[in-house]
């Protein structure tokens, strides 16, 4: 079926998220309200924040001051990756909810794989029992490389057999740097396998890439523009892109992607076998 702008998936959690999200790293705090608010008003319905952001409470109040209800809005954040840890964890959550003034937070993610296996596991758990206090409705990983993701999986593994099915969490997402010159065959192999959708976050390659040879024909054939195709590229792979802009001409711009679609052999021109990260690589921590 083709995608639209209104498109959602069913997480492995039930519930549904925005094929498309609105990324807010590094928007500073005094304008996020007013760019999440532009974002909506074209037809976003998906922010992606963090903690670490510091724009968690600005980018929730643009949420909020929106027409849209709130049942239509999905409100991601995550826990600092130097503060892993359940009780660092626990405080996160109840502050994310205060200064938001959210009711639930729609996903909550570890934001990488840093501070040691117990950390990693401590920091999940307590996703898990946000969950199950209905603080949040789904949880994920961010950064975690196939090593991190097998970690966490055998825990849940252990943690159903002690108490029972659903009790060591069900994850959701896994956000990573996705794109052409990054496509991680390993990564998003693993997640396909067992229902877990990949978030790709510089899906655009941070603007490096508006020039490159393999994106200028494509931007030619289709009359769009090089971030265009990159997104176009990472909704046929099936991944969640989360293009972030400050322009409010390029959040609608990033927003126009539906009436067009690559072709299979576009997507072969675009398979450069590449292990090109153009920001952090925490996926292959070995701690």
């Amino acid at each position: 079926m083709a995608l639209t702008i209104n498109s959602s998936y069913t997480l492995p959690s039930g519930y549904e998220i925005p094929v498309l999200g609105y990324g807010v790293y590094q928007t500073p705090a005094d304008i996020a309200s007013e760019v999440v608010q532009h974002a909506i008003k074209v037809g976003y319905r998906h922010v992606d924040s963090a903690v670490a952001y510091r724009n968690e409470k600005d980018s929730a109040e643009g949420m909020m001051k929106s027409d849209v209800p709130r049942s239509e809005l999905f409100f991601t954040t995550k826990i600092p990756p130097k503060n892993m840890g359940y009780d660092t964890a626990k405080q996160h959550i109840e502050n994310t909810l205060k200064v938001t003034g959210l009711d639930y937070v729609d996903l909550y993610l570890l934001h990488s794989p840093y501070g040691g296996k117990e950390n990693r596991i401590g920091a999940w758990k307590a996703l898990v029992e946000g969950v199950q206090a209905s603080k949040i409705r789904s949880i994920g990983v961010s950064n975690y490389g196939t090593h991190h993701l097998d970690e966490l999986e055998g825990w849940i593994k252990e943690a159903e057999e002690k108490e029972g099915k659903g009790k060591g969490g069900v994850i959701s997402i896994n956000q990573i740097e996705l794109h052409p010159w990054l496509a991680r065959p390993d990564i998003v192999a693993w997640c396909k396998e067992r229902g877990v959708f990949c978030e790709a976050y510089s899906p655009l390659v941070r603007a490096t890439k508006n020039d490159d040879p393999l994106l200028k024909p494509l931007a030619e054939k289709y009359n769009k523009t090089p971030s265009q195709i990159l997104l176009r590229w990472s909704l046929k792979m099936g991944f969640i892109p989360l293009p972030k802009s400050v322009t409010k001409s390029r959040i609608e711009e990033n927003a126009h992607l539906y009436d067009f679609e690559l072709t299979e052999e576009d997507m072969k021109s675009l398979d450069t076998g590449l292990y090109e990260p153009c920001a952090w690589d925490p996926t292959t921590t070995r701690d």
